[in-house]
């Protein structure tokens, strides 16, 4: 693409070439339905691009981005942003080191939220290392300021977060990184359906297993993403080693509940079913 300005922040030119390439992939892996979703991205301390409100992410073109500041206020373009550039912009403020937001809603990851389930049993290792447990934040009513607020928990701690009823967001250092973080949790929802709801059987790792994969995602330079349950967790969802039971004061004793024994199992199955059922009638 060329034009790069400094290495932290990609040119005017860039931002809106990769926001538009992310949109494509965005509707054409169905991971928004009509106008859904929208994308971000910072190309100063102070500015950034974002998608507007009222188009297909499918089909946006780059005269229709607009250009704003971290209060919101349009800078360049004619086009509105959408209501939703509040999570986008409460994102940034929490965790400068934040460059890049995505909000979509793929269809195994919008059933977790929608069924008050986080995706925060270690399963997959690829998960485990490279976005770590994804917690869900509580509902809020879309367009509102209820719903920055609800994500700020999870800002500096976590790469992203399902929110509940909802959809998913994700963040990254630049937008290809938050894309990507969108695709792999879609891909954890999905393995996680399969795994539970068809087969009927997660073999998660163990304490040691999860410790070595964090250890390696912390030297590759991911310092966030939480800590996903081992198999040394009770079918109550209490940690019974030390080291999950360090972390376990942070989690929210209700997620992990639901996260856990007959009711996840059931609850699962039925959005497998659902889900199967909705691709099979397209």
């Amino acid at each position: 693409m060329g034009y790069r300005l400094n290495d932290k922040y990609p040119s005017d030119y860039e931002a809106k070439q990769v926001i538009l390439e992310i949109g494509r992939r965005m509707y054409a892996k169905n991971f928004v339905a009509s106008n859904d979703g929208n994308i971000s991205a910072k190309v100063s301390d102070t500015t950034l691009w974002c998608t507007p409100t009222g188009v297909s992410k499918g089909y946006m073109t780059d005269d229709m981005l607009v250009l704003v500041d971290l209060d919101g206020n349009v800078i360049k373009g004619d086009s509105v942003p959408s209501s939703e550039i509040k999570m986008h912009l409460r994102v940034y403020k929490e965790n400068p080191n934040v460059n890049a937001v995505v909000h979509a809603h793929p269809p195994a990851a919008t059933s977790y939220a929608i069924a008050g389930l986080p995706l925060n049993h270690a399963i997959l290792t690829e998960a485990v290392m490279g976005i770590g447990e994804i917690p869900i934040a509580p509902y809020a009513m879309p367009g509102t300021d209820e719903v920055p607020k609800s994500i700020v928990p999870f800002v500096n701690t976590h790469n992203g977060c399902l929110l509940a009823n909802h959809g998913a967001l994700t963040w990254g250092k630049d937008a290809m990184e938050a894309w990507m973080r969108m695709e792999s949790i879609e891909y954890y929802a999905l393995v996680s359906m399969y795994t539970k709801g068809l087969i009927g059987q997660a073999n998660e790792l163990t304490c040691e297993q999860v410790e070595r994969l964090i250890e390696r995602r912390t030297n590759s330079g991911i310092l966030t993403g939480g800590r996903p349950l081992c198999r040394n967790c009770g079918s109550d969802g209490v940690p019974a080693c030390a080291t999950c039971n360090d972390d376990f004061g942070t989690r929210e004793p209700a997620h992990l509940a639901q996260a856990s024994g007959g009711i996840d199992a059931a609850i699962v199955e039925k959005i497998v079913r659902q889900v199967l059922e909705a691709k099979a009638n397209r």
